[in-house]
């Protein structure tokens, strides 16, 4: 059990994390854009890596030893797509402007504090946007944070760099969330509340993930859902936070971020 809480306390400060997006969205006056191009650029580097050296790599081998060699490789590339494919689907039931994977620039944010004076429709129009981007990041936090939390389960170290780079890619999407409602109601604690609130979606998934699967947790389950983390985070790399650092960032800052993400998770796994 001391796994399972370990587990679950990475995957609600992996969620928590929408929180830090809405406190630098308000308490500074401007962004800096270039550390966020280079920090999301440095998520998607660390996801990326892992997932192809480290979780597809564990899907293989507890398929295997649940159905042997050749079906136990099958299962794990299988995995790995219907994962890519869930979270796809998803993307698709979600319209593209409030689509957290879809990122806004921070030239669109601040348009918002440009304008002193906001008539009701407006009002009604930010609004709306701000709770539609809460409703897609809960639908989309679901599977991020059952994946943190299956990993964390299966190895504490591999889930503390999952939930890190999880934790870092949340921050633009609480910024989705928080300005629009913000400048809608003129209301700094109502705006940080639904954006705290967006990310609790990422421990509820690992709860009721672990409520359905803790009595079959074994090899075969372990495999499966390693092979949907997997694919889960690279589509949300190529998909979500490469296009967004380079919208937020300028030249090659996106790529120097990418290349230390991957640097620094091959070096944590050499020496964890």
């Amino acid at each position: 059990m001391g796994n399972v809480y370990f587990a679950f306390l990475l995957t609600l400060l992996a969620g928590l994390s929408t929180g830090i997006g809405s406190l630098i969205a308000f308490f500074t006056k401007k962004t800096n854009k270039k550390f966020l191009s280079i920090a999301l650029g440095f998520s998607a580097g660390v996801m990326i890596y892992v997932s192809f050296v480290e979780i597809l790599s564990k899907s293989e081998e507890s398929l295997i030893l649940a159905l042997g060699e050749g079906p136990g490789r099958c299962f794990a590339f299988l995995s790995f797509f219907l994962g890519i494919v869930l979270i796809a689907v998803i993307d698709r039931f979600v319209p593209d402007y409030e689509n957290p994977h879809q990122p806004h620039t921070k030239k669109e944010i601040d348009k918002l504090k440009d304008d002193d004076k906001l008539n009701l429709d407006d009002r009604n129009h930010l609004m709306r946007m701000g709770m539609l981007s809460a409703i897609a990041i809960i639908i989309h936090n679901f599977p991020e944070g059952l994946a943190t939390f299956a990993s964390a389960l299966k190895d504490p170290t591999l889930g503390i760099s999952i939930a890190i780079a999880i934790a870092i890619h949340n921050i633009p999407e609480g910024i989705t969330v928080s300005v629009p409602i913000y400048y809608a109601t003129e209301n700094k604690k109502k705006a940080l509340f639904i954006s705290f609130a967006s990310g609790l979606a990422e421990p509820i998934g690992a709860v009721i993930g672990f409520l359905l699967f803790r009595s079959i947790f074994n090899d075969l389950l372990f495999g499966i859902l390693f092979g949907f983390v997997a694919g889960i985070m690279v589509f949300i790399s190529v998909d979500e936070l490469l296009p967004a650092s380079r919208k937020y960032g300028e030249e090659h800052n996106e790529i120097y971020g990418f290349v230390a993400g991957m640097g620094v998770m091959a070096t944590s796994l050499l020496l964890f």
